[in-house]
């Protein structure tokens, strides 16, 4: 069955893309919940205008975004903690400390979308992703020190 997807599914498509899924599931999953609508010509025509008001009000929401972006980028942020012999930590610098540092500074980032690969356990100079939106990523320099 052709369905018209109205959100994003993942793995499956973005908003207003024409897609192939089995009867069964769009009867029972996809249309039951709004997520999606048949593909028919008046349908395409709605979905279509959609995408356009859709993609204008995405476009000032990233221009929006990267100008924050910017705005992060521009200065490190210095996170102190206690360390022991040959400067490890005693605790972790974790994405809920990376994001108390930035509200400190005036950005209310939350810490799900710091992008960290593991807890930082040592001193000194790290670049760590902020995924503001899924096309805008700035990356800071979180300097730990010693207390």
């Amino acid at each position: 069955m052709k369905i018209i997807l109205k959100q994003d599914i993942e793995k499956l498509g973005d908003i207003g893309d024409v897609v192939e899924v089995s009867d069964g599931y769009a009867r029972n999953y996809l249309l039951p919940r709004g997520l999606a609508v048949e593909a028919t010509k008046g349908n395409l025509k709605s979905i279509e205008t959609e995408k356009k008001a859709k993609s204008k009000k995405e476009e000032k929401l990233t221009d929006g975004l990267k100008k924050i972006a910017e705005d992060i980028a521009k200065k490190p942020y210095s996170i102190s903690r206690k360390a022991g012999e040959e400067d490890k930590l005693f605790g972790a610098v974790t994405t809920a400390d990376i994001s108390d540092v930035l509200k400190e500074n005036g950005f209310d980032i939350d810490k799900k979308k710091i992008i960290l690969e593991s807890p930082l356990h040592e001193l000194g100079e790290f670049s760590v992703k902020v995924k503001l939106h899924k096309n805008v990523i700035a990356e800071i320099k979180v300097c730990v020190v010693k207390e």
